[in-house]
């Protein structure tokens, strides 16, 4: 068994500064009384809050920054060549219309007894004692029993009227200056009916096309009208002969009767 003095000298080399023995030691010193107390267990300090100050927050007043003069280019360094973009619009462009191209004809005007013939000239020119197509209208007069030799009754009406220019030459155009020179003639010296012979006839004074072949019209202003096929179609088409024949017959009594 170790001796007190030999067991502090363990004991300081183990650095053991506190001990307690579980066993009373037989020859141990006496244990000293602070020793044997049990400390109690620190108790729970209530912590308290400390109140948080406020802080106000004064306004800063701005500083003012030096004002520096940046350079800026002049305007005539800034202009270039490029084009300015044009604003794309979302709506399509109007298509264009294209101009009607104006009609191109010749009309003489005739008069045989009580009837006015607006003729349609083949050649687009005047009609000469022997052309095919004045013979051709000689044999209808007197089929129709009408004098043969037809007055010619002012200058032909030649369509355009201008080679250049702005005025408008279209069909509407043509309709108006045709219709205003029959009705003219028909002031100075009223017929009973007027034969309109050749498409631009019937179209342009009768305000009809080749479907009124062979049909009397009623047209405003210029009164009764009746659509002949053209001279030049008739010789072309010799079975056309005898339609216009059967529309001279219903409609002959009309001028013979004037006649009389």
């Amino acid at each position: 068994m170790l001796i007190e003095s030999r067991r502090r000298a363990y004991l300081t080399a183990m650095q053991v500064v506190t001990w307690l023995p579980r066993t009373e030691l037989p020859f141990a010193a006496p244990s000293r009384p602070e020793l044997l107390e049990t400390p109690e267990p620190p108790g729970v300090v209530p912590v308290v809050a400390e109140p948080v100050a406020k802080t106000v927050v004064e306004p800063v007043t701005p500083v003012e920054r030096p004002k520096v003069d940046v350079p800026r280019p002049s305007l005539a360094s800034t202009r270039t060549n490029a084009k300015p973009v044009e604003e794309v619009s979302s709506t399509p462009a109007p298509a264009r219309v294209a101009p009607v191209p104006p009609p191109r004809f010749t009309l003489q005007l005739l008069r045989a007894g009580r009837c006015l013939l607006l003729v349609e000239l083949p050649t687009g020119e005047p009609f000469q004692s022997r052309d095919p197509a004045y013979l051709l209208l000689k044999d209808m007069l007197r089929a129709a029993g009408l004098p043969d030799s037809p007055q010619i009754v002012g200058e032909p009406v030649r369509w355009p009227l201008l080679s250049r220019g702005t005025m408008d030459q279209g069909p509407e155009a043509a309709r108006d200056f045709v219709q205003g020179f029959v009705l003219a003639r028909l002031e100075d010296e009223p017929c009973v009916c007027l034969w309109l012979i050749g498409l631009p006839a019937v179209k342009f004074a009768g305000e009809a096309d080749q479907d009124a072949f062979n049909r009397e019209l009623q047209v405003e202003g210029l009164g009764s009208a009746w659509a002949v096929p053209g001279l030049e179609l008739l010789m072309e088409t010799p079975q056309r002969k005898a339609e216009v024949w059967q529309a001279m017959r219903r409609l002959m009594a009309r001028w013979k009767e004037s006649n009389e």
